[in-house]
């Protein structure tokens, strides 16, 4: 058991232990194992250039432990080239090892990737495993592109089409490169704008940025630009965009000179602006008939030359060269006579010139290039021929046909004419004169020179008659006439002057008197005898008609025409009668002219004779026949008539030998028998018997036949005349042969005309047949033609015939040889030996047998040249040597001629230009054998250590001068690893980032070499020394950001400092980029750098220095040693200054406004630019406006955006303009400050155009100042300055009243302003011009518009298109609407006058409402409310309201209205003025207004307008003028009545004349001082004579001069408010006496109130009562009072007589129409008489005076027809009131109701009867002045006026009743008129008024006027 135990123990003990063991062993296998999952390789990626010790791998991740007291594994690298990892075995970590270098993964290095292995050996195994780390480098953009040039190179010719690819060196690696990897390695290209050749990025392009390849954008003209500069900048695609590195080179576009212009003719002036050359004209002259070999070659002012403009087209070789030749001249045959040389452009003359034929010469030359381009220049040449007199002078006509009337007067001009209508004109020169001047040549006349004589000066001459002419005697003067000069003597030519007939000749018989004897059988008709006369006149003159004048006795008629006598039809003849006839014969010229003649004939009757022969109807018989006449066709019928009837027999006796004609025996028709044929028979005369058998009985008829011709005929040549023929070449009008043709045909039949049937071109024919040359002939084009040659005849349809004639064309030496080329060039290396041939010349003369030679004519070829004479072979005399030119082209350029050894025509000429190439002689050549310079161990790429230097001998400018540098590779390969030369600087740079061990020297072999042919080069050394970096200055910053520097700094402005250090050196700062300006300097000891140059912020906005930092003892070596360490970069950034003003866009704004533009609408904005930035150029805008009606401002701004509005509205002011300034101030209206113009003119669709197109509105708006601007540019075409407006821009219009839109296409409403007028341009002329260049406008709209688009049409806008729809749609005419429009005006016319009146008539009731409610007196304090408008009133002014009342209710006629409204003026002025104040003159203060100068006195009818009494304008308030005034009245103040008439003239002004009428006596002075009434002259002097016709004696109280009135008159001056107080006393005390009861000789004065329209009316003061009719107040003075006893005469006399106005013109005018009654109006006059009431008392009371005195009353027009009076009425009972005093006038047409006197109410019995009166209340005083209320507030109108006063009459008809009874009272001025019945109701008698008025409101409503 326990073994068993035991056992189990060991076994359990046993197992642990494997157990353990087994897992130590398993822990050691595990060991240098990963301790993660994956791929076995590490892969961790690292930025190059990372710094040193950078971690690579955190942890490897291997299992096991490397440090410790007991490590596991032990790790160590492998592979580790170059020591890049170092491991850390205990952390596991690999770090970067760069001490000392860098990390590149960019070439030289391209480190891209490092593999390492970590070895691990497990110490407890011993196993190895490697663990591979792939450490992969990532690229940084650490590179910039590098171009491999710092200027590229491109020449490209002018003529290159747009679009094609001009530069692709870009391509490979010739462009820019970039070492960096991936897209921070790959280059894109793209063109940069070049400040310094603004047009240099338009020009090129780079479409595909990935190749760099240029593009050509724009065409070239290498006349505007030669050269541009491109900056190409070359850029990597970094995914970052900021990270971006970019470097730019200029690539150089030299433009050569292409083809493209043509020749020039010198000396060119230009046209203005233009590159085109004036008109040339070169000018020679001639001597005639000169020896061409004594002027050749042939002077030309100035000498002929052509160049062409493309100058400089390269290579030379490719120069065209210039032909010059003459294109046309006049005259034709100019080529006759000059040749102009082909390249010389000399011109030789041919031939000599006869200046008879030609006085000058005006020819075309032209100049064009030798290579066919199509662009030649022309020029003029004006030969002159100098004249020789030889020539003959000639007629312009070989014969002249001349008439004349035989009865002209002697010196009757011969005319050209039978109508003798023109002057025969003969016209002789001279060629030796010109043309247009009097030849001076004497003609003279062979024959007839006593009947003809021919005028002796003048071009044009004319025959006239010496003595008269006779046509009967001679018609026709044949006669020849020469003309010559003195020396020569033309050629005669023959003159037929024909005669024409005049009626001088009568009609002759040949007998005076003829016996005839007829026989009784003879039977009507029967031929008696025939009569001729004869008249030597012809035509109509000659013509003769017979008549029988008398003793036919009806039995014989005569044939008018022929003479024939026969029997009368009817006639029985008796045997024995017998007649005598008399005959006349006349002519038929006109009645005036005609002649006649007179003969008898006797005849007598006898018995019938049996034995009489046949006769014949005719002695002679004429006809003509056909040839053609077919046989058998009878032509005459010869029937005669035998009196006995016996057969006649017929025969042919004589004339027909060939019995061509049949005459038929028994019935005598001839027949024809025989075919006719007129060439050989072409008359036959036929004599014809006619018997009846017997031997006397035989009579004869002669029988004349013409034949005429057929055209049977065709023109035959004459075959004798030669056929083959010849003719020199080179020769006009040259006669080459002649032929014949006949045609035996008569008349135009045989008339034959010539003509060619081929050659018609080349040959001409004349009508006798010679054959000339129509031009020159060449035989070299064609030397044998075949002429054709036809005859025709002149019939309708012609015969023709046809001859073939052999031309042979002469040769003659007229061409000069001519190369095969114009010009020869060729290229000949220099240094050929001589005799080398170079060139085969040839030249071909197309002439026969020429022989052509050779030779050099430029002589100063001839020293380097030699030309084979026969062969044109062209070789070297010398070698050629490149170097020897000092141009820049070694070229030679010369002609070489060809000639005819046997010919006479000048030679062909050619150019021959040798260009010699330079075979580069000269290598290259350093400036030293050895460089030396220095670099830092650790220099960036890049670097520049020195430079190295090479010249080339060969010429400049030409490749094999151009040195090139580059590496050599081979000699020292690790340094041309790390080392470059640049190309084309020679600088030797660091290829790469150094990190080199210090001390260290390297060599580098660098290469010169040209571009020659062939290449040549040399070689130099450079040693390049590592420093040490202890020696090597350090920056403290590698950047340094100072602070901005204000741009306005001055200079030596500190900027910064910048700071370096290195052991134990000196170090010496320098900005070594940067600042290639200069702008900057640096203290080389202190590092301070500052302001050199001044800084403009607009120029250079901020600076890039990099400064360096060297020690002393580098410097001083010349050596420069860049380093990470000694180079800083300062970064310095120029501060902004408020320097510079804003600049407008434009001087002057131009804009439009439309009429019914709304407020604040846009009207067009302004903008200025500030070369500020920030808020120095942010801008506020004010606009400064001139001064516009009523205060408006017109437009408004708004102040940051420049926009312009509008502030008020523009109706109705089209054609008006506003021109302000706009001002733009910078830093928000801070700063500076510029100013604009700005004219905005005012249009409407008047002056607008609809441009539509067939493009959307959206395009039209996103082009809109394209457009815009090519629009402009048309109109300122036509318009300078001119600016065009766009009012909108919508969808298109179309349609019936332009309603629907179509929005795929667009309507431009546009305006254009005229700068010159400020207003729009007229819409016509805007159409006409754009629609004129509609096509042109298109074409530039078209890049703008896309494809297709374009302007469909230009219309009127839709208004004024529509206004003219309607009216052309009414269908009328101008016309009719212009007639329609008078109709419409005059129909209207009416209607606006009753407008104007009811519109005056409405104002004027306004103003009177107003003028009434300011004339109300005020109110009574604590009053109650008035019942009426009686009470609220008062009784002055309830008085003139009624008055005014009843004056707009009456009927009047104009001129009584006119008087009447004048006369009442004084008592409207004052009624309206009481509560003003005055001046002591009466005349108003200067603050009223104006308007008070005239009174409108109220009328529904006829208001009036006058001036007001009170207003006297101009009146000065001072002391000095009321002195002035005081003294006036004064004077005026006497006792005379003319005295009182002058002082109111002085206080009335000078308008108003009153005056005492001359029929008052002294004893009526006094009285009229207190009559109220007013009269004109006439109407007083009827109440006069009226009175004292009744003899009634009244009594009146004389006037005492010792009375107090006159004693106050001629005291001391009292003001007018004194003398009215005074009055007031006065007046009381006397009423007081009047009605005291011992006062019994005073009589009842007799009051009348009489309602009668059309009466003159006076009111005394408004405010004055008078109790007693007996005291009255005058206008003029102070009240007087009456005598005891008045006398009727002293009351019909009035105070004051109104006469004529010397001025009427200055008054109111009286209305200007008469109103028109209602036919219902009430005719009769109602006049009613009162009595003074008996038992009633009334005390008057008199008030306050008012504050102005009464004015004068105005003057009156002319008076009127004399009325009637009215008697009087009184009525009772009425309140006080103030005096009306009326003079009566009235019409037989009056209306009524007219007041004519209102008095107080004071009633007096008689004396008996009266009682006490009660004593006068005292005079209150005036109220005071207060504001309307009561019913005043809510009167608004007349019409409540008119309806108040109503009121106010019934209320008085309720409280004043007038007494029952009712005395009747004598008139005053007409007895003789009836007094009136009493009224027996009180309604009748008090119910006057009310009545009037109630029924004037029911019929006449008046319209009332709103105020």
């Amino acid at each position: 058991m326990l073994q068993r135990f035991c056992l189990w123990k060991w076994l359990a003990v046993g197992t642990a232990v494997a157990t353990i063991l087994a897992r130590g062993l398993a822990q050691n296998d595990e060991d240098c194992k990963l301790a993660r999952t994956g791929p076995p390789a590490t892969i961790v990626p690292i930025d190059e250039e990372s710094r040193n010790g950078t971690i690579l791998v955190d942890n490897m991740l291997i299992k096991g432990t490397a440090g410790g007291p007991d490590p596991t594994i032990e790790l160590s690298l492998k592979d580790n080239v170059d020591y890049w990892v170092i491991l850390d075995p205990i952390s596991q970590r690999l770090y970067l090892n760069s001490t000392g270098r860098v990390l590149d993964r960019d070439p030289p290095m391209s480190i891209q990737s490092i593999v390492v292995q970590v070895q691990c050996v497990n110490k407890k195994v011993g196993t190895i495993i490697n663990h591979e780390v792939r450490i992969v480098v990532r690229d940084r953009n650490d590179n910039s592109p590098q171009f491999q040039q710092e200027r590229y190179y491109v020449a490209v010719n002018e003529l290159t089409p747009v679009g094609t690819t001009i530069f692709t060196g870009f391509s490979g690696n010739n462009g820019a490169t970039d070492i960096d990897d991936g897209p921070n390695g790959q280059i894109e290209y793209v063109i940069q704008y070049n400040p310094n050749d603004k047009t240099s990025n338009r020009t090129f392009d780079i479409p595909l940025t990935l190749s760099g390849a240029v593009v050509l954008r724009e065409r070239l003209n290498y006349e505007e630009k030669t050269r541009y500069f491109v900056i190409v900048q070359a850029n990597d695609r970094a995914q970052n965009l900021n990270e971006r590195r970019t470097s730019t080179t200029t690539l150089t576009v030299d433009v050569l000179d292409g083809d493209d212009l043509g020749p020039m003719f010198l000396p060119c002036v230009l046209v203005n602006n233009t590159r085109d050359c004036r008109p040339l004209t070169y000018q020679a002259s001639l001597p005639e008939l000169t020896d061409p070999a004594h002027v050749n070659p042939i002077s030309v002012t100035p000498p002929i030359q052509a160049i062409d403009q493309d100058r400089n087209i390269q290579p030379p070789s490719d120069r065209p060269g210039i032909l010059y030749s003459i294109l046309v001249g006049t005259p034709e045959d100019y080529p006759q006579y000059f040749h102009m040389n082909l390249t010389t452009a000399v011109l030789t003359l041919l031939k000599p010139i006869n200046r008879d034929l030609h006085q000058k010469f005006d020819l075309v030359i032209k100049a064009e290039q030798d290579n066919g381009h199509p662009l030649p220049a022309f020029a003029n040449l004006h030969v002159e021929v100098l004249d020789e007199n030889n020539q003959k002078p000639y007629f312009t006509r070989s014969t002249y046909e001349g008439f004349i009337l035989e009865s002209s007067p002697v010196g009757t001009t011969i005319s050209d004419n039978q109508n003798l209508t023109s002057p025969l004109q003969i016209v002789v020169l001279d060629n030796d004169v010109e043309e247009t001047k009097d030849p001076q040549l004497r003609l003279f006349l062979n024959d007839y020179n006593t009947f003809f004589t021919v005028t002796q000066s003048g071009i044009t001459r004319y025959l006239t008659l010496l003595q008269p002419v006779d046509r009967e005697v001679q018609q026709l003067y044949t006669f020849s006439m020469a003309a010559s000069d003195g020396v020569q003597e033309s050629a005669p030519v023959t003159v037929n002057i024909m005669v024409i007939d005049a009626n001088d000749n009568s009609p002759t018989f040949s007998n005076i008197s003829y016996n005839v004897k007829i026989y009784t059988d003879m039977r009507p008709g029967e031929g008696v005898i025939k009569l001729t006369a004869v008249d030597a006149d012809e035509g109509p003159n000659g013509q003769i008609v017979y008549e029988i004048l008398a003793g036919d006795q009806g039995d014989f008629i005569i044939n008018d025409r022929t003479g024939l006598i026969t029997i009368a039809p009817g006639v029985v003849l008796s045997v024995g009668r017998s007649y005598a006839l008399t005959v006349k014969a006349s002519d038929s010229a006109p009645p005036a002219q005609r002649r006649s003649s007179i003969t008898t004939v006797y005849i007598e009757v006898l018995p019938p004779n049996n034995q009489s022969p046949p006769r014949f109807p005719q002695l002679m018989y004429s006809l003509e026949v056909s040839e053609a006449m077919r046989i058998g066709a009878v032509l005459l019928n010869l029937q005669a008539f035998d009196r006995e009837g016996d057969p006649i027999r017929y025969l042919i006796q004589n004339g027909d030998p060939q019995q061509v004609f049949n005459l038929s025996q028994s019935s005598g028709l001839l027949a024809l028998g025989k075919p006719l044929d007129r060439e050989s028979t072409d008359r036959y005369i036929l004599i014809v018997t006619a018997s009846d058998g017997r031997p006397d009985g035989t009579s004869t008829a002669t029988v004349n036949i013409v034949v005429t011709d057929v055209n049977d005929n065709g023109p035959v040549f004459d075959m004798f005349l030669p056929k083959n023929l010849s003719v020199q070449e080179e020769e006009a009008n040259a006669f080459v042969g002649q032929v014949r043709a006949t045609d035996p045909d008569a008349g135009v039949n045989g008339q034959v005309h010539y003509s060619l049937a081929n050659f018609n071109n080349l040959f001409r024919i004349t009508s006798n047949g010679s054959i000339y040359t129509a031009v020159k002939l060449n035989r070299e084009v064609r030397d044998y033609y075949e002429l054709i040659v036809e005859a025709t005849d002149g019939a309708v349809d012609p015969r023709r015939s046809t001859l073939t004639l052999a031309v042979k064309v002469l040769d003659i030496d007229d061409n000069s040889p001519v190369f095969t080329n114009a010009s020869y060039t060729v290229c000949v290396p220099e240094n050929l030996p001589p005799g080398t041939v170079f060139l085969q010349l040839e030249a071909k003369d197309v002439d026969l047998g020429a022989d052509v030679n050779y030779r050099i004519r430029t002589q100063e070829a001839l020293q380097y040249f030699a030309l084979n004479k026969y062969t044109g072979e062209l070789s070297l005399l010398k070698s050629l040597d490149y170097e020897s030119f000092a141009e820049t082209e070694a070229t030679f350029t010369f002609l070489v001629e060809a000639f005819d050894s046997k010919g006479t025509m000048p030679p062909g000429l050619a150019t021959v230009t040798v260009r010699v190439k330079d075979m580069n002689d000269y290598s290259p050549v350093f400036s030293k054998k050895l460089y030396r310079g220095m670099v830092a161990p650790d220099a960036v790429k890049g670097t520049v250590i020195t430079t190295v230097s090479a010249e080339d001998q060969d010429p400049p400018g030409t490749p094999a001068s151009r040195v090139r540098y580059k590496v050599d590779v081979v000699q020292f390969p690790y340094s041309a690893s790390i080392f470059d030369v640049e190309e084309d600087s020679g600088r030797v740079v660091t290829r790469v980032n150094l990190n080199e061990e210090p001390s260290t020297v390297f060599k580098l072999v660098v290469i010169a070499y040209d571009d020659g042919d062939p290449v040549k080069f040399n070689t130099t050394t450079v040693e390049i020394a590592v420093l040490q970096p202890s020696v090597i200055p350090r920056f403290t910053q590698d950047e340094y950001r100072p602070p901005p520097v204000s741009e306005s700094a001055p200079k030596g402005t500190v900027v910064t400092v910048v700071t370096a250090a290195a052991l134990n050196q000196t170090i010496v700062y320098s900005i070594v980029s940067g600042n290639e300006e200069g702008v900057f300097a640096i203290n080389n000891r202190t590092g301070v750098i500052s302001v050199k140059k001044s800084l403009d912020y607009e120029h250079v906005k901020s600076y890039e220095l990099r400064v360096q930092a060297d020690s002393l003892q580098v410097v001083r070596s010349n050596l420069r040693v860049p380093s990470k360490s000694n180079t800083a970069k300062v970064f310095i950034e120029v501060k902004d200054e408020n320097d510079h003003v804003p600049v407008f866009t434009k001087k002057m704004y131009i804009g439009g406004v439309s009429e019914d533009a709304k407020m604040f609408s846009s009207v067009l904005k302004v903008k200025a630019d500030d070369k500020d930035t920030g808020n120095y150029s942010a801008m506020q805008y004010r606009l400064i406006i001139p001064p516009i009606k009523d205060g408006k401002e017109g437009f408004v701004i708004e102040a940051y955006t420049g926009l312009i509005k509008t502030a008020m509205l523009f109706k109705n002011m089209r054609r008006s303009y506003f021109k302000f300034q706009v001002i733009a101030t910078d830093d928000y209206g801070k700063g500076l400050s510029s100013k604009a113009e700005v004219l905005v003119s005012v249009v409407n669709q008047l002056d607008m155009q609809v441009i539509v197109s067939n493009v959307p509105p959206t395009l039209v708006e996103q082009n809109k100042d394209q457009l815009i601007g090519i629009l402009e540019r048309y109109v300122q075409d036509q318009i300078p300055g001119a600016t065009v407006v766009v009012e909108s821009i919508g969808a298109r219009r179309f349609g019936d009243g332009y309603s629907e839109e179509d929005y795929t296409k667009s309507d431009l409403m546009v305006y254009a302003i005229d700068p010159q007028t400020n207003r729009a341009i007229m819409r016509n002329e805007l159409f006409k011009f754009l629609d004129g260049k509609l096509l042109d406008i298109n074409k530039e709209f078209q890049p703008y518009l896309g494809q297709g688009g374009r302007i469909l049409e230009i219309r009127t806008p839709d208004v004024v298109a529509n206004v003219k729809k309607q009216a052309q749609a009414v269908g009328y005419t101008e016309g009719a609407l212009l007639a329609l429009a008078v109709i419409i005006i005059l129909c209207c016319m009416p209607a606006i006058l009753i407008v104007m009146v009811s519109y005056r008539q409405r104002q004027a009731e306004c103003a009177k409402t107003a003028r009434i409610q300011m004339a109300l007196p005020a109110g009574k304090p604590a009053s109650t409310a008035a019942n009426n408008l009686y009470e609220e009133l008062g009784d002055s002014t309830i008085l003139f309201l009624l008055y005014h009342f009843q004056q707009s209710r009456g009927k009047k006629s104009v001129l009584e209205e006119g008087d009447r409204q004048r006369v009442i003026s004084s008592f409207a002025s004052r009624a309206i003025e009481a509560h003003k104040q005055s001046n002591i003159n009466g005349s108003l203060n200067n603050n009223l207004p104006k308007s008070s100068s005239n009174i409108t006195f109220l009328s529904d009818e006829n208001p009036l307008t006058t001036q007001n009494p009170l207003y006297v304008e101009g009146v000065i308030q001072s002391p000095a003028a009321a002195e002035f005034l005081r003294k006036r009245n004064d004077t005026l103040d006497t006792l005379s009545p003319s005295g009182l008439v002058l002082r109111d003239a002085s206080l009335g002004g000078s308008h108003r004349a009153w005056t005492v009428p001359t029929h008052v006596t002294k004893r009526h002075v006094p009285g009229s001082l207190s009559r109220p009434v007013v009269m004109d002259p006439i109407q007083w002097q009827q109440e006069r004579l009226k009175a004292e016709n009744e003899g009634t004696e009244d009594q009146h109280s004389g006037v005492d001069i010792s009375s107090p009135l006159f004693q106050k008159l001629s005291g001391p001056k009292l003001t007018v408010k004194e003398k009215a107080r005074q009055f007031e006393q006065q007046a009381l005390q006397e009423m007081k006496q009047v009605r005291s009861p011992d006062a019994k000789s005073i009589r009842s004065p007799t009051h009348s109130i009489c309602f009668q329209e059309g009466e003159n009316v006076l009111e005394q003061s408004p405010k004055s009562v008078v109790p007693s009719p007996c005291l009255r107040s005058s206008p003029l003075s102070s009240p007087t009072p009456c005598a005891e006893v008045v006398e009727p005469e002293a009351s019909a006399v009035p105070s004051v007589v109104v006469t004529h106005h010397d001025y009427p013109e200055e008054l109111s005018p009286p209305p200007t129409r008469k109103p028109t009654p209602p036919s219902f109006r009430i005719k009769k006059s109602v006049c009613q008489s009162f009595l003074a009431p008996q038992t009633k008392e009334v005390t008057g009371s008199i008030p306050d005076p008012p504050k102005i005195p009464p004015p004068p009353p105005p003057l009156l027009p002319p008076p009127s027809p004399p009325p009637l009076p009215s008697p009087p009425l009184l009525p009772p009972h009425l309140p006080p009131l103030p005096t009306v005093s009326l003079s009566s006038s009235s019409s037989s047409s009056s209306s009524p109701f007219t007041t004519q006197h209102l008095s107080p109410a004071k009633h007096s019995k008689s004396p008996a009867k009266q009682p006490a009166v009660p004593p006068p209340a005292t005079v209150p005083e005036p109220p005071p002045r207060r504001e309307l209320k009561g019913i005043l507030k809510n009167i608004q109108n007349l019409a409540a006026i008119e309806k108040s006063v109503a009121n106010m009459y019934s209320q008085i008809d309720k409280n004043h009743v007038l007494p029952k009874h009712v005395s009747k009272l004598k008139t005053v001025a007409t007895p003789e008129l009836p007094t009136p019945e009493p009224l027996s109701e009180p309604s009748q008698q008090n119910g006057n008024l009310s009545c009037v008025v109630e029924e004037l409101e029911k019929r006449f409503p008046s319209q009332s006027t709103a105020l």
